[in-house]
């Protein structure tokens, strides 16, 4: 019985003998292997033997890198984030001309939207029948109300960075207002305006980043100093991040 006893103890110590065998012949392949290997991947072997949670990183061995040389990997997060932001903001837009209902007020081109990967570019036009503010004020129409109320509802939705400027003709005002207010003090009370409506339908006051008048400073693209296209003011609404 003894014997037998001893057959069994002793019979899987094979085994383990073989284990340790392999083990050893795959650390010998390893260390041949890497010693064929160029500088870069000694030194990066190197590097996460001495700290292996630290010494993978964007410029590590095995990272494919891209024609700038930054990691392939990098580029495809960006590549993918920019995608994602880029139809968020288009579905936005969406949303906005629908809720505006900018197939109305095609006719006078009396709003815009532009949309960027990581904005979206509202302007409106004071035209004559959708203008915003009335003749030479700050005080703001029916119609401007309106669209204030339905960009508040999706800034304060979707909780989005808000940039206000405010821009002005050089016939804003009869002739050219005074010392005391011209287009710039009109085109900075407008975007004051604006943004007091849009805190007044709820949005957060914090999500305001910028709040300026440019006066006649910034004419449009194909528009005189004086052109009533000139008349506007620009929302831009960005993620908060």
């Amino acid at each position: 019985m003894a014997r037998k006893k001893a057959e069994a103890h002793h019979g899987g110590a094979w085994k383990v003998a073989y284990a340790d065998f392999v083990t050893a012949m795959m650390a010998l392949f390893m260390v041949l292997w890497i010693c064929a290997q160029d500088k870069k991947i000694l030194l990066a072997t190197s590097k996460y033997f001495k700290k292996p949670f630290n010494a993978i990183t964007d410029k590590s061995v095995g990272v494919l890198q891209g024609k700038d040389g930054a990691s392939k990997g990098r580029d495809d997060s960006i590549e993918s984030a920019t995608a994602a932001a880029l139809a968020f903001m288009q579905a936005l837009a969406t949303e906005l001309s629908r809720m505006i209902n900018l197939k109305d007020v095609q006719e006078e081109k009396a709003v815009e939207i532009h949309v960027t990967s990581d904005a979206l570019k509202i302007t409106l036009f004071d035209r004559t029948k959708h203008a915003v503010f009335k003749p030479g004020s700050a005080e703001v129409t029916e119609w401007g109300r309106l669209v204030m109320q339905n960009l508040a509802w999706t800034i304060e939705r979707n909780k989005l960075k808000v940039y206000l400027d405010g821009h002005a003709s050089t016939a804003s005002l009869p002739g050219g207002g005074t010392a005391d207010y011209g287009p710039w003090e009109l085109t900075a009370d407008r975007a004051n305006a604006a943004r007091r409506l849009l805190v007044k339908y709820a949005v957060d006051p914090k999500m305001i980043e910028r709040v300026s008048g440019f006066a006649d400073t910034k004419p449009g693209l194909k528009s005189a100093g004086d052109s009533p296209g000139n008349e506007r003011i620009t929302i831009s609404l960005s993620p908060h991040r």
